[in-house]
């Protein structure tokens, strides 16, 4: 699991994609590093209505999974892959406005610190 601070900057409708498969996307800007990135993630099924109550504008920490698959074209047999970011649970950090680098941090997986220990 993941972690990402930052900026909300667009949160997308509710996509029903299949009877059983819903899903939402939003993105974020993370202004921690020299240049602001604008990261994309995917809320899926249950976990649409974690933007329910966020506006854009809002400071959040997303606690997101890595995800990634493999994908053959059945019509050249062409190998593609695609990652996608999944929210697992987003938390307001603030009021509104860019996230400064006090209040940022990029990436940082569970048990990752600088400690020689």
């Amino acid at each position: 699991m993941y972690t990402l601070k930052g900026e909300l900057k667009v949160i997308g409708d509710v996509q029903q994609v299949s009877d059983s498969f819903k899903k939402r996307e939003f993105v974020v800007v993370d202004a921690s590093g020299q240049y602001a990135q604008t990261i994309s993630f995917q809320a899926v099924q249950d976990r649409v209505d974690l933007l329910n109550n966020m506006k854009v504008g809002d400071n959040v920490e997303v606690t997101f999974f890595l995800r990634g698959r493999e994908w053959t074209n059945p019509k050249d047999n062409t190998v593609r892959y695609f990652n996608s970011l999944d929210a697992w649970k987003i938390d307001p950090i603030g009021a509104g406005g860019s996230a400064s680098p006090s209040n940022a941090e990029t990436f940082v997986a569970e048990g990752d610190d600088d400690l020689p220990f």
